[in-house]
Formats: C-alpha cells, structure tokens, sequence
C-alpha cells in the first residue's frame, strides 16, 4: 500500500510545464472560467477540487488542446500554444484519461489502447500490439488486448483508459505524455475498486520511463482520491482560483467554502443545487 502523503519527485527540476495566464472561457452566456492563472510544475501531483460545474473538467480540456481558450494564453515548456492538439504543436505529450473511459464499444481492447498510433503512426501492427501488451502489463492487464469493453468491469475499463493515455511511439519522443490528465478516475467505482485505481496512479507515475517526473493533474470530488493521489491543491469556485495549498493543510484551512466543501453542509458560501 502507499502512503498517503507523497511529495513530488525529488529528480525532477521544479520548472512550469504548463501555465494557464489570465484565461477565460464562456458556454454560451455562461461564464465558465474567469481570468484563471494557474502553473503545473514538474514533477508534481496537482489536485483541482470545487463544485461541480465549476469549469474544473474545462481546465483539463483547455491543457489537452481540446478546446481553445476565449481570452488569455496558455504555456507549455514556456512555449505560447497558438491553436488546438489537431494542429500538432504541442511542445510537451499530454495525455488524458476521461470521466467515462470513453473506449469504443465496436474495437477491443488492443484496438482502444492502440488507436493512435494504428491510425497516426507508421508503426507495422506487431509493433504495435506489442506497445499495447506493455503498457496493459503497467496497468495490470496482461493478456486482455483481445476482449471487448463489454467483458471488462467498471474498474478494468478505467485501467484500459490508462493503458491508453500512457502508451507512446517509441519513435516520435514529443508523443511521450509529460503530463497525464485525470477526469475523475474514480467516479462511480466502489471503496475497494477506487483504492486499485489509486495506487495505480501513483504507481504509474513513480519512476516509470514512459511517463518522465511523474507530472499529473487531478480533477476529482472524492476525498480518498484528493487524500492519496494529490500533493497540491486549487479550489475553483466561480470561475477562479479561490485558494491553494498543500493536501494537508485542507483539514485545517479556515477558508470557509474549503470547510464547507470539505464537510458538504447546504449552509455556507457556495450555494447549494437542488
């Protein structure tokens, strides 16, 4: 079992890899995101908690290039990012691992883990299928290329979404994820399957080549996650930043929508959805 105080890895220079600077996005006439600055460094564990629909979902979209901000820049290695992940300039890999898992029914699991490099890589296909077979074996997969996402439980699937974030062609070193994503890892998944899950994040980011300093983000509202998956910490509520700090220091902040968020009362500054 892990501890459940990890610090960042002491190997890796502490150096922003990802900066959001004034960046703002609006649904609609909703505002989502409202001038946030927020930095990503090397190395570490970061944690956005708040409540939901708060644009916590958003940042993560906005980091991956899935979306374009409407104002403000966002940083990848210093480097200005001009469009989205379809125009290929990222300057660092990203990977992300989705809410759902988001595996296509219709392909197996050597298909869903592989899809990006069998259909953007020159990669013969037993290469490839050996790439997948490796990074199932990381997530505690081995022998399950071939079943369906139908076959597999709640958990197994999360994991196949990891194999799938983690996996890089060996030949192309910017598709190597620096940074990892994680949208709610562990929603509906029971006590014990979400401990699996857990550990395994941590233990994917600990001294593993194929994801370098262990760099990740966590969007996430349940405590045992926040509490063994995180070092750092930022509450988002009203499209800002509202406070920061070290795992720890949650328990003992007096910050009163923290308290509130932390105790889930109706009574307090965040307003309660019916």
């Amino acid at each position: 079992m892990i501890s459940e105080s990890n610090g960042s890895n002491p190997k890796c220079p502490h150096e922003p890899l990802v900066e959001l600077k004034g960046v703002s996005k609006t649904f609609g006439d909703k505002v989502i995101l409202d001038r946030v600055d927020l930095t990503v460094y090397r190395g570490e564990a970061l944690g956005i908690i708040g409540p939901s629909g708060t644009g916590k979902s958003t940042i993560l979209r906005l980091v991956a290039g899935l979306i374009p901000p409407d104002e403000g820049e966002i940083y990848l290695k210093g480097q200005l990012r001009k469009g989205s992940i379809e125009d290929g300039n990222n300057s660092i890999g990203i990977g992300m691992v989705f809410q759902q898992a988001a595996l296509f029914d219709s392909l197996n699991v050597d298909e869903n883990v592989g899809f990006s490099l069998y259909e953007h890589s020159k990669l013969p296909r037993w290469r490839i299928r050996e790439l997948v077979e490796e990074s199932l074996e990381r997530v505690g997969l081995p022998g399950t290329a071939d079943l369906y996402p139908a076959q597999l439980s709640g958990g197994m699937r999360k994991r196949v979404s990891f194999a799938r974030a983690i996996i890089a062609n060996p030949d192309d070193p910017t598709h190597i994820p620096e940074v990892l994503l994680y949208d709610e890892p562990t929603a509906g998944l029971d006590p014990i399957a979400s401990t699996v899950i857990e550990d395994l994040i941590r233990d994917l980011h600990k001294g593993n080549a194929h994801v370098p300093c262990g760099t990740y983000v966590m969007v996430t509202h349940q405590e045992s996650t926040i509490r063994r998956t995180t070092d750092r910490l930022l509450f988002l509520h009203r499209g800002k930043v509202q406070w920061e700090g070290d795992v720890n220091d949650l328990a003992t902040t007096d910050n009163p929508s923290i308290r509130q968020f932390r105790t889930g009362s109706v009574s307090g500054p965040i307003q309660a959805l019916g």
